[in-house]
């Protein structure tokens, strides 16, 4: 049985804040990385100094108690927000894409699923239907029933609501940070590129490249590599997220909301995306 949400119990009080002007911020910002069935999601929170005040696993229904420490956040979900409305198969959204009205290439993908992946950021396609969505699809829309009932509101740039959320895209994160595709999540040279990313851009974690001293014939011969500190590619995700919530607040100049409102949004660290990422 997975372990409740870690840090539920404490008082934003006790965390650090930052002082924008004469502006006292105390928003902080949470990256989900929800799955399905009784696997746990991953949660990472960070203040606006970029500093980890939480991180861990747990399930959704432990949510409400970990967010009653924080009355300001801006949250990034790993999963679609809406299922797909059919957009990419109209004619006049086709047009604007010139993609033929005749064809039904990429009338699978949410406008924004369609605008990563012909950029080279692959993701997953969205169905129209909720019983013919994979569960983790189903258990990310239950996950932002939940939200909203907590009194969050889908994001808008120019917003003063103190509990906003949206859809974001790991990946796509990595990929617009680092200008190119990253090496695969699921593997140690994937983990530590992404890790070292994320130190990078400011957040408090172990570095990847003292992890990296720890591979020596020595320790790999006698079989005793240790990479404690080093994130598996679900915390990482949730990190990411995160991040991308913390540029979304703090530096709006600098994101991309991807997509049409209409079918789903997906926010991106980026001011513009490039044609293709190789």
């Amino acid at each position: 049985m997975p372990e409740p949400l870690a840090d539920a119990g404490k008082s934003i009080n006790q965390f650090p804040v930052i002082a924008k002007g004469d502006i006292l911020l105390t928003m902080v910002y949470l990256g989900i990385d929800p799955t399905a069935g009784r696997r746990p999601l991953n949660y990472a929170i960070l203040d606006g100094r970029l500093n980890i005040l939480a991180e861990g696993e747990g399930l959704a229904a432990d949510l409400p108690e970990l967010l009653s420490s924080y009355p300001e956040v801006l949250c990034a979900v790993d999963a679609p927000l809406m299922p797909n409305r059919g957009l990419m198969a109209q004619p006049e959204v086709r047009a604007r894409y010139d993609l033929s009205a005749k064809s039904k290439t990429w009338s699978q993908y949410r406008v924004c699923e369609y605008e990563l992946r012909r950029r080279n950021i692959k993701l997953y396609s969205t169905p129209g239907e909720v019983e013919n969505a994979p569960t983790w699809m189903q258990a990310g829309w239950k996950l932002y029933e939940l939200l909203r009932e907590q009194g969050f509101e889908t994001f808008a740039p120019d917003s003063t609501a103190l509990r906003q959320l949206f859809e974001v895209h790991p990946h796509a994160t990595f990929t617009v940070r680092l200008g190119h595709v990253p090496y695969r999540k699921d593997t140690l040279e994937g983990r530590l590129q992404r890790q070292l990313l994320l130190c990078e851009e400011g957040l408090h974690l172990p570095d990847s490249m003292d992890i990296l001293e720890e591979i020596t014939r020595h320790h790999l011969l006698r079989g005793t590599l240790n990479f404690n500190g080093l994130r598996t590619h679900d915390q990482l995700d949730a990190l990411a997220s995160a991040l991308t919530a913390f540029y979304a607040h703090t530096k709006p100049n600098e994101i991309a909301l991807v997509g049409d409102p209409a079918d789903g949004q997906i926010v991106v660290p980026t001011a513009e995306l490039k044609a293709h990422y190789e």
